[in-house]
Parts: structure tokens; C-alpha cells; sequence
């Protein structure tokens, strides 16, 4: 028993030194980062990999990042030159404390004017507005805004209203708004308005003045001329959105994009750091500088482009040979020092290639499974591939033979032609020889 409990102790004492060895990896990738706030995440936007996260699938308050979720319901619902009615309801909702853009009961405004009064100043009565236009009331769009949440994949989100004002059943997870984030970027009027730093409401049919002048709540985006600590601009910022509650505390949803690479950020539950700065704004700017210092995008295979060439079975001698084409563009996100030529991807080919096959018809699938990301695009068919038949090929032969039969029978007559001629050639310069000949014997 004595050996046994030595063995034992000697098994564990290895083990704990052997452990450490198999974490470093994981260790060193996030040993760099440091973060104020206890809910973020940061992921690339066009493969959406994951490269640090901290609580992200936390359900807490999203404040006013809810306005990504309304701004594109609205684009996909409205065109940016329809109008809606501003109600008593859409501004008296509003609780007190609250942003909001000085909207006047009755006043008719523009899908666009409403859409920048949401998202640069975060009107909360703006919101409001349209949330009653598309949906006829708060509740009925709180509901097409879970829908279009469950379809993006937003698993850990309840809304109840459209704007992000406190409320214990509306929540969302760092995780969720990035997948949100992502996808709102991808729509090129929300990109635009998002990156914009000052607007104005023009004048109304209930507003006769153009005073309500509006700046962007989103300071990475604002070059600051001050040279002070709190200067939080960051030249690469693309947008998105702030938020702002007691409960929630500072939030935010965060784009940047350098070298045709683009991240998402979010940051939930920030306070101020103990020197008094912003804690959301800190942690962006260092999730960014961490992302673009170490991360580079690979692209394996470009759009169209011909992966290989197979032989397909039953095709014709013409068609035999078919390019598989790589659908989609497959980018990977990796570390910078990484050896790309190491990374080999997965072919599968749905079934035995058969003719007939039509072009563009899918026939398999390339991945690339790498870091617990997967990466990956359809296989089609580069050309039409036409059936071969043996009743048609036997015809097709005999014709071959048939022409080469006619060709030489052709050449043969020729040839004996120009054989005839030349005999004939040869007499009638002999019969001339001969008379010349004559001529000269009788002249002597």
C-alpha cells in the first residue's frame, strides 16, 4: 500500500508540472490582453472567429445598443424616403433622463432623418417612431425584433422595446451583439450613418426651425485636438453604436477596419477605471491594437477559381475532364507567423461524378478546420458535361471512317490523273523531237 501511495504521489506530482506545458498555447494567446470590463468580445467580422472573450455569453443589459436591432428592422421593412408620424406615445414613453432628439407630436419625418437621429445621437423617441410605424406598436415590434434575433443566432437576447430603456426581461450577451454587429454591417446605408459624426434635423410641418443639431456619442470615431489622457479617437473606427443606462452602465458595439480586415468589438458593463477614464473605450482601443498586431487574413482559394480537375465516368471524350470551382472566397484568420502551406483542407465530393452534369451543379464541399473555426464554400461544376453514347460514338467512328475512306479515294484518282498527264506529256515531246529531227535531217 506504502508503494502504491508513493506511485501515486510521484503520478500527480508529473502531472502538475507536466500540465502547465499543454495550456501555454492557450495562456500565451490571451496573456497580452487586458481588459476593464467584466462582458466583451472580440471577432473578426468576415469569418466571424472568435480571438478573445471574456463572460460573453452573460445575459445582461444592452441599453442603447438595442438601436442596432431596430435600425436594421427599419432598413429591411422601410425605404429611407418613406415617412412616419411622430405619436403622442412615441415621445411621452420616454423616461425622463433619457436621450432624446426634441421630436414634436404630429411632426412627419423621413425614414433617413429618423434612422441618423437614431444611431448617431441615440433619440430614444426616434425609436419609438419606428417601432409604431413598422409594426403598429412597441409590443408588435418587439416581437419581429426576437424573430430576426433567433435568426441571426442571438440565443442569449429578449427584447421589449426598441430602444434599450431599462427593463429586467430585455437582455442580450456580448456574443449576441457581435453576431448582430456583424451582420448590420453588411447593409451599406446602416455602415454609412454609423460613421457619421454630426447631423442636423431639418426643418417640419411642426418644427420651423433647423437648430437641432445632433454629434455622434461614439468618441472612437471623433479626432479630439486636445493632447489629454481622455482623447479615446481611434483612426481606424467604422462605427457602431453606444449605450448607455444605471443598470446596463457604459456599452458599446465597436467597428474598426485596417488592411481590409475588419473587427467587431463589444463591451458591456464598463465603469470608469480607477484614474477615471472610460473602461469601454480603453478596452476597445486594445482588443483592436491586439487584433490587428497579431491576426492576419489568409486567402486559400479566391472566388471561381479552379480547385483541380476530375475525370467523370460515362462522359464524353470531349467533356471527360471536368475543374472543380471553389464557389465562394475562403479567407482564414490566423496568427501572423503561421505556416499556411501546413494547412490542408478537406475535399468531399457529394457522390460518383456520372454524366450528364450541368454546369454551376454543386458537387461537394472544400473546408478548412482550423483553431475550432470552420471555414468552407461548395464545390460546382466548371462546365456541362454531356453523356457519352455508344450507338452515337459507333456512328460517329463510322463517319470518321467514312471521311477518311473519300479522303483517300480522292487522293488516289489524283494522283492517277497527274500519272496519266505526265505519260501523255512525255509522248508529245518525243512526237516533237522526232519532227524537229526531221526537219534537220531533210534541211542537211
Amino acid at each position: 500500500m506504502k508503494k502504491k501511495s508513493t506511485a501515486f504521489l510521484t503520478f500527480m506530482v508529473i502531472l502538475a508540472f507536466i500540465f502547465p506545458l499543454f495550456s501555454t498555447t492557450s495562456l500565451a494567446e490571451t496573456s497580452s490582453i487586458t481588459t476593464y470590463s467584466p462582458y466583451c468580445i472580440l471577432m473578426e467580422a468576415s469569418t466571424g472567429k472568435i480571438i478573445y472573450e471574456k463572460d460573453a455569453h452573460a445575459k445582461v443589459p444592452p441599453a442603447s445598443t438595442t438601436k442596432i436591432m431596430t435600425a436594421i428592422l427599419t432598413l429591411e421593412n422601410c425605404a429611407l424616403t418613406d415617412t412616419a408620424t411622430v405619436s403622442h406615445n412615441a415621445i411621452y414613453s420616454v423616461p425622463v433622463g433619457y436621450t432624446h432628439a426634441s421630436l414634436v407630436e404630429g411632426e412627419v419625418l423621413t425614414i433617413d432623418q429618423l434612422l441618423h437621429i437614431l444611431l448617431i445621437p441615440s433619440a430614444n423617441d426616434a425609436a419609438n417612431v419606428l417601432a409604431e410605424h413598422i409594426a403598429g406598436s412597441v409590443e408588435s415590434f418587439a416581437t419581429m425584433m426576437n424573430t430576426k434575433a433567433l435568426e441571426l443566432g442571438m440565443q442569449d437576447t429578449n427584447f421589449v422595446n426598441p430602444n434599450g430603456v431599462q427593463n429586467e426581461n430585455h437582455y442580450s450577451s456580448a456574443y449576441d451583439l457581435a453576431l448582430l454587429g456583424r451582420y448590420a454591417m453588411q447593409n451599406e446605408t446602416f455602415r454609412k450613418i454609423v460613421s457619421t459624426t454630426k447631423y442636423t434635423l431639418p426643418a417640419t410641418n411642426q418644427y420651423d426651425k433647423s437648430d437641432r443639431y445632433f454629434k455622434t456619442t461614439n468618441e472612437l470615431l471623433v479626432p479630439d485636438e486636445r493632447d489629454s489622457v481622455d482623447n479615446y479617437y481611434y483612426p481606424y473606427t467604422t462605427g457602431i453604436k453606444t449605450g448607455y443606462t444605471n443598470a446596463a452602465k457604459n456599452c458599446i458595439v465597436a467597428s474598426s477596419k485596417k488592411d481590409g480586415v475588419e473587427y467587431i468589438v463589444v463591451i458591456l458593463g464598463a465603469d470608469k477605471t480607477e484614474n477615471g477614464l472610460s473602461g469601454r473605450y480603453l478596452d476597445c482601443i486594445n482588443l483592436f491594437n491586439y487584433a490587428f498586431d497579431n491576426y492576419k487574413t489568409y486567402t486559400m482559394h479566391e472566388e471561381n477559381s479552379v480547385l483541380k480537375q476530375v475525370k467523370v465516368s460515362k462522359a464524353t471524350g470531349t467533356t471527360k475532364n471536368l475543374n472543380l470551382v471553389v464557389k465562394d472566397n475562403i479567407t482564414l484568420l490566423l496568427k501572423k507567423d503561421t505556416n499556411v502551406t501546413t494547412i490542408t483542407p478537406t475535399i468531399d465530393i457529394s457522390s460518383e461524378l456520372v454524366a450528364p452534369i450541368a454546369q454551376n451543379t454543386v458537387i461537394g464541399t472544400i473546408t478548412y478546420d482550423v483553431d475550432g473555426n470552420t471555414y468552407t464554400s461548395e464545390l460546382l461544376a466548371g462546365a456541362d458535361v454531356v453523356q457519352s453514347n455508344a450507338f452515337h460514338d459507333f456512328l460517329t467512328i463510322v463517319s470518321i471512317v467514312i471521311v477518311l475512306f473519300l479522303l483517300y479515294r480522292l487522293l488516289t484518282i489524283n494522283n492517277k490523273k497527274k500519272g496519266k498527264r505526265k505519260k501523255s506529256f512525255k509522248k508529245t515531246n518525243r512526237a516533237k523531237k522526232h519532227m524537229r529531227d526531221k526537219d534537220n535531217y531533210l534541211y542537211w
